[in-house]
């Protein structure tokens, strides 16, 4: 019987670690992905380092479109020989449900079936592990293949899942920074609004030309908040707690949090990270459109947020008060207006 090897691509994890090595960023819209040439430099690496030929690539991710549809990239890519398409489904909250346990389960069953003699795992999920003891149980070598960082370390991979592995190779990186490039910002659309008919009239004096003399203008009196009453009478203003609302959960965060610095500072990176990152791929339109729904952020930026500060705490879970830090310099760093993004803005934002 001919021996070969099996790719198995967490999807979610792959493009993640490659938007984060090109962006900083785990935000998957804020690249562009070529996906044919990327899934062929890929077959070549694993057939050139294992010695054996491809018996196929299955590619794991959920479904994009309507329904538990595949979306038009998903369906492409289940058109390219040697590639079989796994979907799992995504939950209301944004979240994939069902696409670890296909992994699971298709390497367990494939190794106890011994179709390759060598699989090639292209995750970090700890969840894995099971599964491969499971394929390592009936003869089947089991190697990580995970995507490299800026550093060239694995990026987001469980150390529990390396240490059960037969080992740990890095994806090329070169496949990552060729075939992976940020996204462009759209150009908006020009509309050009129709030319105004304009009517002349003879002008009307008024009568207080007629009668030679300037009316008086009464000023009106400045109606002022109640924090700024409370100052005028020499009273300290309550200052009430910010509520930052999150589409992941529905729910609102309340309350002041107190960080260690170094987690401050990667709260400002990670946000800087995603916002950036985000804005660039997006029309002024949009960006307005979030703006007007604050404090509720959107579903995926602020799963990003989360995914991104977990990478960089080496943690799976992010505890309450660095969620509610990250919500809140979320809007910190976006701004409320226009004026917020003007050159001068950002400048005082990084000397603040």
């Amino acid at each position: 019987m001919r021996s070969y090897c099996a790719v198995y691509v967490d999807a979610g994890y792959l493009l993640a670690s490659a938007a984060t090595r090109v962006t900083g960023t785990s935000l998957r819209n804020g690249v562009t992905i070529q996906y044919r040439d990327l899934i062929e430099a890929l077959i070549c690496q694993v057939e050139q380092e294992s010695g054996l030929p491809l018996l196929r690539v299955n590619w794991y991710d959920a479904a994009g479109g309507p329904g538990g549809a595949p979306d038009p990239w998903q369906d492409q890519i289940g058109m390219l020989p040697r590639l079989k398409l796994r979907l799992g489904r995504m939950s209301p909250g944004g979240e994939q449900k069902g696409v670890d346990l296909r992994i699971g389960l298709d390497i367990a069953t494939h190794g106890r079936n011994r179709i390759a003699d060598v699989i090639y795992l292209l995750s970090g999920d700890d969840d894995l592990t099971e599964a491969v003891e499971e394929a390592q149980g009936h003869g089947v070598q089991v190697m990580l293949l995970a995507a490299p960082d800026r550093h060239g370390r694995p990026h987001a991979v469980s150390r529990n899942l390396q240490r059960e592995a037969d080992g740990t190779t890095l994806l090329d990186p070169v496949i990552i920074d060729k075939y992976v490039k940020p996204r462009p910002k759209p150009v908006p659309e020009v509309v050009e609004a129709p030319a105004a008919v304009v009517e002349e009239r003879p002008a009307v004096p008024t009568p207080a030309a007629l009668a030679g003399t300037r009316p008086w203008s009464t000023p009106i009196p400045a109606i002022r908040t109640g924090d700024q009453a409370a100052a005028l009478h020499g009273h300290t203003p309550h200052t009430a707690p910010r509520i930052v609302y999150s589409s992941m959960t529905g729910r609102a965060s309340v309350g002041d949090s107190s960080l260690p610095p170094e987690v401050e500072r990667l709260v400002d990176e990670v946000v800087h990270g995603v916002v950036d990152t985000w804005k660039s791929t997006v029309t002024d339109a949009e960006l307005k459109a979030v703006r007007s729904e604050r404090p509720y952020i959107p579903r995926d930026l602020d799963r990003t947020m989360l995914l991104d500060m977990s990478a960089r705490l080496g943690m799976y879970d992010v505890d309450e008060h660095t969620r509610l830090a990250l919500r809140e310099h979320f809007w910190e760093v976006l701004g409320s207006s226009p004026a917020d993004d003007s050159p001068a803005a950002q400048q005082t934002k990084e000397t603040s």
